[in-house]
């Protein structure tokens, strides 16, 4: 009877660490079950979504595209120079991107140029602010249209696997990007 007893116990105990196992490679993100489970993962603006691609010129003229990215978590933020709102959030957003872009971040600024009086005004608005991170030109409005953009400012927090984990529709500040991002992997 003895025997039996522990031989359950025994089997008990595996398959209790069979379920904790898997459950623990299924939460890891980064490893080989991921790359298996991106290719299920549908393209879209919702949260859980992998974030559709794009590419844009920048300010500089050279092409950036989201997927340039990936491996990188990225604060994509669209914005107007017009938009009060946006004007807040710059310099958080900049100390945000210096404090962590060497911790494989990287902030995506949009401007949704058919918003503008003029073109000229983004880089004014970039010198004013003095940003240093990426800013890219939605000139025709097609990424803007492609994210559902109805209010400036909107942005997506996308992992390094390029899926959307989370989403602000108004001005956000140090601390939320700072919260959004400590759990990313």
């Amino acid at each position: 009877m003895k025997k039996n007893h522990f031989a359950l116990i025994v089997l008990l105990g595996l398959a209790l660490w069979g379920v904790f196992d898997y459950q623990m490679r299924n939460d890891q993100i980064g490893g080989e079950n991921d790359r298996d489970q991106m290719i299920n993962v549908q393209e879209g603006i919702k949260i859980g979504n992998r974030a559709p691609d794009f590419e844009l010129p920048a300010l500089e003229g050279k092409k950036v595209k989201l997927s340039d990215f990936k491996g990188k978590k990225v604060l994509l933020n669209f914005w107007a120079t017009w938009c009060p709102p946006c004007r807040m959030e710059m310099p958080h957003m900049e100390r945000f991107y210096e404090d962590f872009r060497e911790k494989d971040v990287v902030v995506i600024a949009v401007n949704v140029s058919t918003t503008e009086k003029s073109v000229d005004d983004v880089p004014k608005f970039v010198k004013q602010f003095e940003l240093s991170f990426p800013v890219v030109l939605d000139e025709k409005g097609d990424v803007s249209e492609t994210y559902q953009v109805i209010a400036y400012p909107t942005s997506y927090i996308i992992d390094s696997q390029g899926v959307i984990r989370h989403k602000f529709q108004g001005a956000i500040n140090y601390d939320m990007m700072n919260q959004s991002f400590s759990n990313l992997k």
